[in-house]
């Protein structure tokens, strides 16, 4: 019984010697400079309902971190031994609720070889634009070559709970292509188990099925897709994709397609809808997306002109268009050019529409079709009103921005950068204001912020979806071993 009573008392003991050397019972040296910490959340803009924004600090003589967020005549302190922030998720939903379309100012401070230090503030705007509450991702070892242990992983932004969607090491470790989802609130989604006995998983909120996007006048196998707004159709380009190596290290691995083109599925009737326009063996056509009305087709596009690999440094894709009739279910007569590659330089790759039809976000590098080891890939806004192009400067590093999705309020967006060390892919989010206007990125927050560093795997291609997915790793297990893919004609 005393040895119980004194193992309750330690923890407060240790709580109580802590709080008495805090910075608010005694004085702090000022700092005039902004924390070191990681992630670096200093002056960003946040969803109300994202969880909380643990950080820790970089010094490694750190051995105490105290915390002081303001907001008009309301505080809230949190003290820490360690070099980590960890805000208890209840804290910080109460914060957020109380404060969200406020700026609240946040206060830190480290001891460092027993002296407190007091740093610059910053601020975080809670609007009240929320974002969608999960984030589907691939985790991946950053090289083409491993791509035998890897995982579609599903995580709620709103909190840290995530589950297992898919696993390879269930499935003989055969590739999984990544995970996207449709539908004004993400209820429709797809994944693609490659190899032999493999096919499309494909989700419309009913049972799950297994299909075969091919019919016998197409050239390849799906690659790249998107579901049109009704969910009875998606679209696809059908790749024969070419790696080569790099010998310098920013650009590890060069992808090419030696053959590309455009189709779209009839999901409800089994059927491939092809078009000559989107079929040219000419031209390389790529990353097919909807419109937000579902009325167009965005996708990339080039001249097929140099010889590959050699000259794949002279590739350069462009924006184009197509229109798309859904209730005959056939493709328009006429592609038009939205970013002309040829005039205005670099290479354009996966355009995504905007849910609210205003804007086009894309990825523009120097040349070719895999800019995830092009570290001047930055992100670039179109507005489809009045053809306007501009670099998201504010959000964009010097590293890889790639891979995006939208919130389906149109003023989110998700990302994978590289700029932490260049190799790995993490999760960034981004604030599109309503008159067009990005702003910083942060990076996914996570319950012990070391787990960045801790991680070896990178986030591929993530995508917002408002809902969860409706089943799990052992689900697909099943479906995969049980079932045959559906033939599509």
């Amino acid at each position: 019984m005393q040895r119980q009573r004194i193992k309750n008392i330690l923890p407060l003991l240790a709580l109580l010697l802590l709080s008495a050397c805090t910075p608010q019972v005694r004085d702090a040296q000022q700092k005039d400079t902004l924390p070191q910490i990681y992630p670096d959340y200093t002056d960003i803009i946040v969803p109300c309902n994202i969880a909380p924004l643990n950080f820790m600090f970089t010094d490694e003589n750190v051995d105490a971190v105290s915390l002081i967020l303001t907001s008009e005549n309301d505080n809230y302190t949190l003290t820490k031994r360690g070099k980590k922030l960890v805000i208890p998720l209840k804290d910080w939903k109460n914060w957020t609720e109380k404060h969200k379309g406020k700026t609240s100012e946040v206060q830190t401070f480290a001891r460092i070889n027993g002296t407190w230090i007091k740093y610059k503030s910053f601020t975080w705007d809670i609007v009240t634009d929320e974002i969608d509450a999960y984030i589907t991702y691939r985790l991946i070892e950053p090289g083409f070559e491993v791509w035998n242990a890897l995982q579609i992983e599903e995580r709620c932004i709103e909190n840290f709970d995530s589950k297992i969607l898919a696993d390879n090491s269930l499935m003989q470790t055969r590739c999984m292509n990544c995970h996207i989802h449709g539908g004004d609130k993400g209820q429709y989604s797809f994944f693609y188990l490659r190899g032999e006995g493999g096919g499309t998983i494909l989700n419309r909120g009913k049972d799950l099925r297994k299909v075969a996007l091919k019919n016998d006048q197409m050239s390849g196998s799906t690659v790249y897709g998107d579901f049109h707004s009704s969910g009875k159709y998606g679209v696809y380009s059908t790749n024969f994709i070419m790696p080569a190596f790099h010998s310098m290290e920013s650009k590890r691995l060069e992808v090419y397609d030696s053959n590309s083109d455009l189709c779209i599925a009839d999901f409800d009737n089994n059927k491939m809808i092809l078009s000559p326009l989107t079929a040219d063996s000419t031209k390389f056509e790529t990353f097919p997306t909807f419109s937000a009305d579902g009325k167009k087709i965005y996708f990339c596009s080039s001249e097929i002109s140099h010889p590959l690999p050699a000259k794949v440094d002279e590739l350069h894709y462009s924006l184009c268009s197509i229109s798309f009739d859904e209730e005959k279910g056939e493709w328009g007569t006429q592609v038009d050019t939205l970013y002309n590659a040829r005039i205005n330089g670099g290479s354009a790759n996966f355009p995504k529409a905007s849910p609210d039809g205003k804007y086009l976000l894309f990825t523009l590098s120097d040349y070719g079709t895999f800019p995830i080891w092009h570290k001047e890939a930055d992100l670039y806004l179109l507005n489809l009103q009045t053809g306007e192009v501009h670099n998201l400067t504010e959000t964009n590093s010097n590293k890889s921005d790639t891979y995006h999705s939208w919130s389906r309020n149109s003023r989110w967006f998700a990302f994978a950068s590289k700029r932490g060390d260049g190799q790995y892919g993490r999760v960034y989010f981004a604030y599109l204001d309503k008159e067009g206007n990005s702003h910083k990125a942060f990076v996914l927050p996570q319950k012990d912020p070391e787990k960045d560093f801790l991680n070896l795997k990178s986030y591929n291609i993530p995508d917002l979806s408002a809902t969860s997915m409706p089943y799990d790793a052992k689900v697909i297990e099943k479906i995969n071993r049980e079932r045959q893919a559906e033939k599509f004609y």
